[in-house]
């Protein structure tokens, strides 16, 4: 039988929003155990199968705990597909892609309920993804005399994006964020030298620190841009620091304003080797 949803599901995440109501659209049991609950629209923000930097939020849903909530898709044929079993890159066309809420309990197919997502928990995944595109910038700054040549990529403030070059993985939780940076042949290749960097690493985390902690005093706006209320729409986090208007596409949820926070700092750290950078920065919200 075919799934009946076959619109993708209008999210209010990214104005950050934390409640709203909405019809249930479908629910089915899962495998594992507990249910799979599709609403037309919804605030929560789902684990993203692609990237999944940013941990989903948690609620309840007409009353039901929530205690997962994944990207869901379904193509021609019909069937419902759950995080990593959807083979098809997001926003194929013919296919809907689905917020699916994970619940241990059903709930009544065509009923309106109201949603809600645990804000504090949000509020602390929020901080963490703002923290995280705030140290990716002044990383790039820092790192920029450490460049040979143009490596053909810029961020938004102008430096060499060190951040999107040499990422390996990137993952929030409710304390801090933590994106680790592989500094191998290719990035070499690219002009980047990491000659001295273990000597430097306390100068370069001093520099970084003191950018972070400007942008936090500026108390500059922050803002997700989309382009249309579908899970599918390609957003962007933005910001207005006092050097510009910094803008990064990014699928998760964010603070409104860096005045939110009391203090943001980073930690890094390099492997023996040199071929690792491992950075965990930590907001102190207020």
């Amino acid at each position: 039988m075919s799934h009946p949803v076959t619109t993708s599901t209008q999210v209010s995440f990214p104005a950050g929003a934390v409640e709203g109501r909405s019809t249930v659209l479908s629910v089915e049991p899962l495998p594992a155990g507990g249910y799979a609950v599709v609403t037309a629209e919804t605030p929560f923000h789902p684990l993203d199968h692609s990237w999944p930097d940013q941990p989903a939020d948690t609620g309840t849903l007409g009353g039901v705990a929530v205690r997962d909530c994944v990207t869901g898709a379904v193509g021609p044929e019909g069937t419902l597909l759950l995080g990593t079993d959807i083979p098809v890159r997001r926003g194929e066309e013919g296919w809907a892609w689905l917020v699916v809420h994970i619940t241990d309990e059903p709930v009544a197919v065509g009923a309106e309920v109201e949603l809600r997502v645990d804000a504090e928990r949000r509020a602390a995944l929020s901080a963490a993804h703002t923290g995280c595109h705030l140290l990716a910038l002044a990383l790039n700054e820092a790192l920029a005399p450490r460049w040979r040549k143009d490596p053909g990529r810029t961020d938004a403030l102008g430096h060499p994006d060190f951040d999107s070059l040499a990422m390996d993985s990137s993952r929030m939780d409710v304390n801090a964020s933590t994106d680790t940076y592989r500094i191998g042949k290719s990035l070499r290749k690219k002009g980047f030298t990491a000659d001295d960097l273990a000597a430097e690493l306390p100068a370069l985390t001093e520099a970084v620190n003191a950018r972070l902690a400007a942008w936090v005093a500026a108390d500059a706006p922050v803002r997700v841009e989309a382009p249309g209320p579908e899970l599918t729409a390609r957003r962007r986090w933005a910001c207005d620091l006092p050097e510009g208007n910094a803008s990064i596409f990014c699928g998760g949820t964010h603070l409104h304003h860096l005045g939110e926070l009391a203090a943001l700092s980073t930690e890094l750290r390099l492997n023996e080797d040199g071929s690792e950078l491992v950075a965990v920065t930590t907001p102190k919200r207020r």
